[in-house]
């Protein structure tokens, strides 16, 4: 239906992106913060018509997709509130000292936007991660302005939404430039948008193979360029023995709903289970295959998802020693994912790498291991996470100090007593992890904080109050919160 575009309409839409940069970026935060909440409004505008569409080219439910369009507005109004607080900027002030041997001079430090902003819609998420989604409000906010190019699992949708910007930016008096949507099957689309010299930055989620190959395209520039891409997690899951003499059958009915929410298509879904072997975790065994086989199985949201889940789940089970726990019945002319249980032995799950590797459905393996020592081995074995979770006494985390030491360390939020599924957008979450979790698990793609990757820090040294940017004048005329010789305020200088 849709062209992918030309490496002429490539060109034109950074040369756009440039030009209007230079004017974007002198936009107050308030007029910044107005023009997001003009696009929350120009979504909301679309009524009906963009969830029937979304609906048809993915699968979603109603309930889910204006669940989903509920907080692509919320995240665009809030990041636009974010921006125009000004938190975000890090502004920091140390005024001069003359007299001090050798004179210390004057120094001003805040973000600045980078400049345009490539960002590829998601699959699973047609409106909170894709045109319109995050990465996009985060741009706008820093400064910045967006290319993003559609997803072609729904590119009706992604459309209709870039529409919605387009008409926002003109309300604002913005030039086009400042928005652009491109459509692209082909891996030369992305490649070409990546490798622009006008291309600040790149903001991805998906698979570890297309985010990884963003990130090393980057790299291979002359002037590499940074890429925030979130790409693989089986946010592992850690069975505490206090826990499991306490609540195994809840727990596994905790987690049996977090494994099929969604038809598992979630980055946090809980690919990866670890416990001790013994009659406790029987109990849960028991229970979750339980939940397991009378569980509905739904429709994946395209072909390509449903047949990347058949390949790598028959996979996961054709591994020597994996048993199959518990499987749905679902009907793969329909493209239903089968929710699925295995299990596995501690130690052939430490010497297999494709245990290590995510299922992108409703799928999970338990791991078994003998005690404490063997679960907290498994956990150095295992890569960089969104999340992890400890079901877990308090006894369980003062008994055992290492174990959770080597938990947080490989992820980004780290969860007690409860589901990794569900991600709050707020300040406090991240939403990140170290490699291959993400390619930079010093910042988040879930929440204002998330403003900050499309920003550098630029040093003002013996400026004039008169030429300085507002942010940084003696008389604070925004009220932003400053560091002011080391104390946090809003007063003037």
């Amino acid at each position: 239906m849709f062209k992918d575009a030309s490496v002429a309409e490539i060109e034109l839409a950074l040369q756009d992106a440039w030009k209007a940069f230079h004017i974007y970026r002198k936009l107050s935060l308030k007029q910044r913060a107005d023009f997001m909440r003009t696009v929350a409004k120009e979504i909301e505008a679309i009524g009906d018509e963009l969830l029937q569409v979304a609906a048809e080219e993915t699968h979603l439910p109603e309930a889910r997709l204006r669940s989903e369009r509920a907080r692509t507005m919320f995240q665009l109004t809030s990041y636009g509130e974010a921006c125009e607080r000004g938190d975000w900027l890090e502004a920091r002030i140390d005024t001069a000292i003359p007299d001090k041997t050798p004179p210390k001079p004057d120094l001003r430090k805040m973000l600045v936007p980078l400049g345009p902003v490539i960002v590829f819609g998601a699959a699973n998420f047609p409106f909170a991660y894709s045109t319109a989604g995050g990465d996009t409000a985060c741009a706008f906010a820093a400064g910045c302005p967006v290319i993003v190019k559609a997803h072609p699992a729904h590119a009706r949708t992604s459309e209709l939404v870039a529409q919605a910007i387009h008409k926002a930016v003109k309300a604002a008096g913005l030039p086009a430039g400042v928005f652009s949507h491109l459509h692209g099957v082909s891996f030369e689309v992305g490649k070409a948008l990546v490798e622009h010299p006008y291309t600040k930055a790149v903001g991805f989620t998906g698979s570890f193979n297309g985010g990884k190959q963003l990130f090393d395209w980057a790299n291979q520039r002359k002037q590499p360029i940074p890429v925030f891409a979130e790409m693989s997690s089986i946010n592992p899951v850690f069975l505490l023995p206090g826990k499991m003499k306490q609540s195994a059958s809840e727990t596994a009915k905790l987690y049996a709903g977090s494994i099929t929410l969604g038809v598992g298509q979630f980055c946090t879904n809980p690919g990866l289970i670890i416990g001790i072997d013994n009659d406790d975790l029987q109990t849960f065994n028991d229970a979750l295959a339980g939940e397991i086989v009378k569980a509905s199985p739904g429709m994946m949201l395209n072909t390509g998802i449903f047949k990347n889940y058949v390949e790598r789940r028959a996979n996961a089970l054709s591994q020597e020693e994996v048993a199959t726990v518990a499987v749905s019945a679902a009907d793969p002319q329909l493209e239903e994912g089968a929710p699925t249980i295995a299990s596995v032995t501690a130690p052939v799950f430490m010497q297999n790498p494709i245990l290590h590797q995510e299922v992108f459905g409703p799928y999970s393996l338990i791991v078994k291991c003998r005690d404490i020592a063997e679960m907290q081995e498994v956990a150095t074995h295992l890569e960089g996470q969104l999340t992890a979770t400890l079901m877990a006494t308090e006894e369980d985390i003062l008994q055992h100090e290492s174990l959770v030491e080597e938990v947080k360390n490989i992820c980004g939020r780290f969860i007690l007593n409860g589901v990794p599924t569900g991600v709050e957008v707020c300040l406090s979450m991240q939403h990140g992890g170290p490699f291959p979790a993400t390619t930079d698990s010093r910042f988040t793609s879930v929440g204002a904080d998330g403003i900050k990757r499309f920003a550098r820090p630029v040093a003002f040294q013996n400026w004039s109050n008169e030429l300085l940017p507002a942010e940084l004048k003696n008389e604070n005329p925004l009220q932003i919160w400053r560091v002011v010789n080391n104390e946090r305020s809003r007063s003037g200088i």
